[in-house]
């Protein structure tokens, strides 16, 4: 069968992204297992790319007739699964997804961009009724009564490219909050991914606080950041300005019609270690009537990025919305709770940003070399559900 198939997939991660060895050595903790890891380890991220989100709906698919075209050696059940993740270590699959990241960068995947950001943000995934694992944050109404539990984790993700892929996450226990986690992640991604693989980091309002603007400048990282009412004085100060004067610039982003207003002699509040602050105003005009305005601040300098430039640097802050947390809940599962284990759920939540990656290289990258176009994700998902089909053997009647 000529097109893409599981077979073609799976060599394409293990001779392209070099990802043998790490099924080979996958941070195996089970102490007499019968079924390898190898086995297991690709079967989830086979099963993921193919939109299987469930052990049980993946114990299916390797019980059945499909399981040679996925490239599993044999069968197992769900609890096989249960177990493996349960013991499975989650630092393996971190290194191997930076890895893979890392070589996509030399492998010239983000040469058509100038910068190359990352995105850091928070959200909830896998609701449930009752308290199972230390990662449960409980929801209260107004009276405090608990409505509930939901998990909580902060992903960092490559934006700004063309092509969004997560690098790591990081879930938080009660107690922990987006902020400290999300500065953890920052500082673990910059060491696997290395001091000079992106350029800035883009961030929502809740970050933007000298602590942790300092610290993206001590990794060697420009920040963009959405500046919001908990900077009270240098948002009233921006409002002020730009209410009274007209735009720096206008042009055309799409069939919207955007200005902005961009300046960078604003004064740093009393913790902050900046000399001045560069604020960008814009207004973005959509056909429809409607307007967004946004306000962000950054430390770069106006002679390295135009305000054109900077509104696209932190347009890319949605991206990790939009082609992180929304693809990763509606496509791959990343909400859904396979087993209720901390270290099960950590180890597949890494699972689901790492197939994500794989499919997105192979489909966007590796697929569309030549002049043809490249697939979209379903069509991919439905030529590789084709590929499992056995050949049906020749009507001799």
């Amino acid at each position: 069968m000529k097109g893409p198939t599981p077979h073609r997939l799976k060599r394409f991660a293990c001779r392209r992204l070099r990802l043998a060895s790490y099924l080979r050595h996958s941070g195996e903790g089970r102490p007499r297992p019968q079924i390898g890891a190898p086995v297991l380890l690709w079967a989830l991220l086979i099963g993921l790319i193919l939109r299987e989100w469930s052990f049980h709906a993946l114990e299916a698919l390797v019980r059945s007739p499909a399981r040679r075209g996925l490239e599993v050696g044999r069968g197992f059940s769900e609890d096989t699964l249960a177990y493996f993740t349960e013991r499975l270590d989650p630092g393996p699959t971190r290194a191997a997804l930076a890895a893979t990241v890392r070589r996509a960068k030399r492998n010239k995947a983000f040469d058509g961009s100038r910068w190359i950001g990352l995105a850091l943000d928070g959200t909830g995934a896998g609701h449930c009724r009752e308290a199972h694992c230390p990662l449960c944050h409980p929801i209260r109404d107004a009276q405090g009564h608990v409505l509930g539990h939901l998990h909580h984790l902060c992903l960092v993700s490559v934006v700004g490219t063309g092509l969004v892929l997560p690098v790591d996450l990081e879930p938080y226990p009660p107690g922990d909050s987006e902020y400290g986690a999300g500065q953890r992640l920052l500082q673990r991604a910059v060491t696997t991914l290395g001091r000079r693989f992106a350029q800035y980091v883009v961030v929502d309002g809740e970050f933007a606080t000298a602590p942790f603007l300092h610290l993206a400048g001590e990794l060697g990282l420009r920040v963009v950041a959405r500046l919001k009412g908990n900077l009270p004085e240098l948002s009233t100060a921006a409002q002020a300005r730009f209410t009274a004067q007209p735009p720096t610039a206008t042009f055309e982003d799409g069939r919207d019609r955007v200005e902005v207003w961009d300046a960078d002699d604003f004064d740093p509040w009393e913790t902050l270690r900046w000399a001045t602050v560069r604020v960008l105003r814009y207004r973005q005009h959509k056909p429809d009537g409607t307007c967004v305005e946004a306000y962000w601040l950054t430390d770069w300098p106006m002679g390295e990025v135009g305000s054109r430039a900077l509104y696209r640097l932190a347009k890319s802050r949605w991206e990790i919305e939009n082609q992180g947390f929304n693809d990763g809940k509606t496509r791959y599962g990343l909400e859904h709770v396979s087993h209720h284990h901390a270290n099960s759920l950590l180890v597949r939540w890494l699972l689901v940003i790492f197939a994500l990656t794989i499919e997105r290289l192979y489909r966007l990258r590796y697929l569309h070399r030549g002049r043809h176009s490249s697939h979209t994700a379903i069509e991919l998902v439905r030529l590789l559900r084709l590929a499992l089909c056995p050949p049906r053997p020749p009507d001799t009647s």
